[in-house]
């Protein structure tokens, strides 16, 4: 959020109207001083402004994913999810996997590793949100034992992104999903008063609806550089932690809700960075109680995986 919030700051005004520039100067140090979506909670953009922002929110982070995905196309970089999921758990109905994000990185992982994606989009060109024809797009064989139909389906993961995707679209009033560069707005929600309106459309209401449903039913969670202030999914995942769900934590830095859960549960185990007379290492909360680990970045995916998951 820092980052693009100054990328904001660097690069927004030039493409503004005269009344959105003053709307801007009121906001900008707001932003510098408080952070980009406590600023934008405080004085809600107008519509165009609001519009700039998505634009040039979308521009950094395609620019940031492209680079990402031309290493991992190249062969030069493994993302860090591709090697998470050889160690998952995969049940027949797909991995659930929410992200708040809006780059395709995820999706990238899943193909990295083997599996299929399913985004709820079908099609290459405009692909129309159709939840029934993307799963059923996985079956792989269909076989009938006594009176009951059995179907076989692809391994895959079941992404769910309630704040939007890069490649989603509208097109004649209507969300599709296209991959590639088009001079259009990119549906996507920035921070502010306006994401819980717009998270009410289609197909932001739909992927929140399975990410919330995704959540009420997981028996267990994993939480990667979450920090737990979003309130399209707070009303579902806080109260299933509090419930005694067992949580995996694993970020930089606590934020402060994240911080709480660890220290008032004991079903939540959170790894977090922490420097400790001036040796880096990792602070640990199990059972409520924190302990410093000294030179092992626990808190990073990768460093866990061959820490903790790899022999």
């Amino acid at each position: 959020m820092s980052a693009l919030a100054g990328y904001l700051q660097a690069t927004i005004e030039a493409s503004l109207s005269d009344d959105d520039k003053k709307l801007w100067a009121e906001l900008s140090p707001l932003i510098a001083a408080n952070g980009l979506e406590a600023s934008l909670l405080a004085k809600p953009p107008s519509a165009t402004l609001e519009a700039a922002i998505v634009a040039k929110t979308a521009e950094l982070i395609a620019q940031r994913e492209r680079e990402i995905v031309t290493e991992v196309f190249n062969k030069t970089r493994t993302l860090r999810f591709t090697k998470l999921l050889k160690h998952l758990l995969k049940p027949t109905t797909g991995v659930p996997v929410i992200t708040t994000n809006y780059d395709r990185l995820i999706e990238i992982s899943a193909e990295e590793a083997g599996l299929g994606v399913d985004t709820l989009f079908v099609g290459q060109f405009a692909g129309h949100l159709n939840e029934q024809e993307s799963r059923l797009s996985f079956c792989r064989e269909v076989s009938l034992k006594g009176k009951n139909v059995q179907y076989r389906y692809r391994q895959r993961v079941n992404v769910f992104k309630p704040h939007g995707s890069l490649d989603w679209y509208y097109r004649e009033g209507k969300p599709v999903s296209y991959a590639g560069d088009l001079p259009l707005p990119r549906l996507i929600i920035t921070p502010g008063l306006n994401k819980f309106r717009n998270g009410y459309d289609s197909p932001f209401d739909r992927h929140r609806e399975r990410a919330n449903g995704a959540i009420d039913k997981a028996s267990r969670f994993l939480v990667l550089g979450y920090g737990f202030n979003d309130d399209h999914l707070e009303t579902h995942l806080t109260p299933r932690i509090k419930s005694g769900i067992p949580t995996l934590l694993l970020t930089h830095t606590l934020s402060d809700n994240a911080l709480k859960l660890a220290r008032d549960h004991a079903n939540v185990i959170a790894i977090q960075h922490v420097s400790v007379a001036g040796k880096d290492g990792s602070s640990v909360f199990v059972d409520k109680t924190e302990f410093f680990v000294p030179d092992l970045a626990l808190w990073d995916l990768g460093a866990f995986i061959s820490e903790v998951l790899e022999p």
